[in-house]
């Protein structure tokens, strides 16, 4: 009876958790709308969601195909995979304090009693065999929730390392999609570098006969020179730009540099990013996998204040050993060999010169500073939606100028071309068109790429998704 009315206090007891009541950190008021663009607002969390192959809004197959290899193929995905094995493991190994540990000891000896020997008796026989066979058993009453709220912890860490993976995968994803159009990018102005270089061929050609016919001076047939050879630079520096490029996409891919190969593929002019949908889920913010990673840290931080106070009290057991032991091995695993020992016991540290209390204030900290993170997370998150947000609007503004600039440019190329060939102008005249032509027609290829790569980084901001 004794033992029953024991068994139902410790169970009573283990029921006292010291950890602080849990609750989500506030982040402040949230804003309606995001600044940049009205119709959008927060909503709840939903960060478990299925976000999908997001990258098939581009309507890219090659950048399907791309994206398809990344996530089985990539080393960092595969070492953040291993990272959440490990926690899962941790989560194991510290939900077995949770059960009784129990170890087999089976043993035989053979012994000589020494003559010399306090113990020695001339009664006893000086040879003897000891056969033993018995089990241990040691259990932990979690009387003060510190096996409970470690396990806690345990989870919590392992939650968000899941997440730390999903936002690596999204990472990767993105990363590889805006690597994709900078190398579609590349390869378009590398054929108009290589256009260039062509059409400055023929001007050279063009001066030079006018040169040996006197019509050209000196100056414009250098001016010529220098200017086909500053194309060729350009040119060729392009081709590094676009090879170091093909080498990151190699790497995240999980493919030696040396024999990957993308073939070339320029951006098309009118190829734009996908329009923003007014009505997407405004749950895509929430969605973030980096700011569930950062609430559940601080879930495992509070969880950890539970142990740390925990320390401050008496650590409960219960052990117990039952087996059989003999002199004889006949009649080794029989009744009369039965031995067992079973009983409580306590421990509680009486002085350990401030180690506790420090200990405490230690796992306070921690969980102010994961605290601290998680509202940092989800600024950040609010900040890369406006960012971006802002981004494709004003790059779209940019898009229309420049390609008027383009055209403006190519006008006064044209007429300037005209009045060279004419004896009106000279051939500087000529060069200035020319170059403005060229860095009018380059920068509408890089407000393409950088719309392009804005978008791919928006989805990323929003955790992945287009109303998917």
């Amino acid at each position: 009876m004794r033992w029953i009315l024991a068994v139902c206090l410790s169970a009573a007891l283990s029921a006292c958790s010291l950890a602080p009541h849990y609750a989500r950190p506030t982040t402040g008021t949230a804003p309606p709308a995001y600044q940049e663009l009205a119709g959008w607002k927060t909503a709840q969390p939903a960060d478990a969601q299925n976000r999908g192959a997001w990258w098939e809004i581009f309507n890219d197959e090659q950048l399907d195909a791309l994206e398809g290899r990344v996530t089985h193929s990539n080393q960092d995905i595969k070492a953040a995979l291993a990272r959440l094995q490990q926690a899962r493991a941790q989560t194991q190994i510290v939900r077995s304090n949770l059960l009784p540990t129990i170890t087999l000891d089976p043993r035989a000896t053979r012994e000589r009693q020494s003559l010399n020997s306090a113990t020695y008796s001339a009664s006893r026989p000086r040879y003897q065999n000891d056969f033993v066979l018995d089990a241990d058993v040691s259990y932990e009453l979690d009387v003060f929730g510190r096996i409970r709220n470690s396990v806690t912890s345990a989870r919590a860490n392992e939650q968000a390392s899941a997440a730390d993976l999903a936002t690596l995968d999204l990472s990767i994803h993105a990363e590889l999609a805006a690597d994709y159009f900078t190398l579609r990018s590349e390869d378009t102005q590398q054929e108009l570098l290589d256009q260039t270089a062509r059409d400055y061929t023929g001007a050279l050609e063009l001066t030079q006969n006018l040169y040996d016919g006197g019509a050209a001076a000196l100056s414009d047939l250098d001016q010529a020179k220098a200017q086909l050879q500053s194309a060729l630079t350009q040119s060729s520096d392009m081709r590094l730009r676009r090879a170091q490029t093909e080498h990151a996409i190699a790497v995240l891919l999980g493919e030696s540099a040396s024999t990957f190969h993308l073939d070339p593929r320029p951006l098309k002019l009118d190829e734009v990013p996908p329009p923003i949908d007014l009505g997407l889920p405004s749950a895509l913010l929430e969605r973030r996998p980096d700011i569930a990673a950062a609430e559940r840290r601080v879930a495992a931080a509070n969880a950890q204040i539970g142990v740390a106070r925990a320390a401050y009290f008496p650590i409960f057991s219960l052990s117990g050993t039952a087996g059989f032991e003999s002199s004889q091995a006949s009649n080794w695993i029989s009744a009369p060999s039965l031995l067992w020992a079973v009983g409580p016991s306590a421990v509680l540290t009486v002085f350990d010169a401030g180690r506790h209390r420090a200990q405490s204030a230690q796992a306070h900290a921690a969980y102010d500073e994961q605290v601290a993170s998680y509202r940092g997370t989800v600024l950040t998150a609010y900040q890369d939606v406006e960012d971006n947000i802002a981004a494709l609007r004003q790059l779209q503004e940019e898009s229309v100028s420049e390609a008027a600039a383009v055209a403006a440019t190519s006008g006064a190329l044209e007429q300037a071309q005209y009045r060279y060939k004419a004896g009106i102008v000279t051939y500087l005249e000529v060069v200035a068109a020319e170059n403005a032509s060229l860095a009018a027609r380059l920068s509408a290829a890089d407000i393409q790429v950088r719309r392009m790569v804005a978008s791919v980084q928006l989805v990323k901001a929003l955790g992945g998704g287009w109303g998917r």
